[in-house]
């Protein structure tokens, strides 16, 4: 077990007491819960590179922490009335579908690898300002309402917009025409095809 990997499980630790918290409207713990996995996100992720310690645990293991703290604080802050309902369901369904998307491609034996898009790498960045916003005015009891408000018409559109991007690139793997389809693959049938390649090498979507 790697340095990283054991950051990264302890971040997964955290998010039942971050939700735990918040349920409790214990929002200074939950800011500082909030708060410690966003520097271990970047801690651990340093780590693997500056030592070699990458592994395909963590490459699993990053990113699912990520996306389940983010979406548990987003369920939570639509539930407690903090953020609009239609934002969460918008969160949700998007994630819901690229889980949906992979697995349908693995099951007609035409498996598509997800890689990040620039438009998604920016709608996580956007999410994860807004649940820090939002986590700090409740904690320090401050009202950011006009930076709030824009926030969330930014992450709700570049959701959309994320969602769309994997869902055409998702379509013309399935269809043959996109980069690494059916037709390559039948060149070499170890090949792996991927969508959203233009956004880089990374795992998260």
């Amino acid at each position: 077990m790697t340095l990283p990997n054991m950051i990264t499980i302890m971040r997964l630790l955290l998010v039942p007491a971050v939700v735990l918290a918040m349920l409790q409207s214990l929002w200074g713990w939950a800011f500082a819960g909030f708060l410690v996995a966003g520097i271990s996100d970047g801690v651990d992720g340093f780590i693997a590179r500056r030592w070699n310690q990458s592994s395909r645990l963590g490459a699993y293991l990053d990113p699912i922490a990520d996306k389940l703290l983010l979406v548990s604080v987003f369920v939570v802050m639509g539930i407690a009335g903090e953020l609009p309902l239609w934002l969460v369901v918008t969160m949700v369904s998007r994630d819901g579908l690229i889980v949906c998307a992979v697995l349908l491609s693995s099951v007609m034996s035409n498996p598509v690898e997800v890689k990040p898009l620039f438009v998604s790498k920016a709608n996580t960045a956007a999410q994860i300002v807004l649940a820090a916003l939002v986590l700090g005015e409740l904690a320090f009891a401050v009202h950011l309402g006009p930076l709030r408000t824009a926030l969330i018409l930014l992450t709700g559109v570049l959701t959309v917009a994320s969602a769309a991007a994997y869902l055409v690139a998702w379509l013309r793997h399935m269809s043959g025409y996109g980069e690494g389809s059916r037709t390559s693959n039948s060149q070499d049938d170890n090949t792996k095809s991927g969508i959203g390649r233009s956004g880089g090498s990374g795992t998260d979507a």
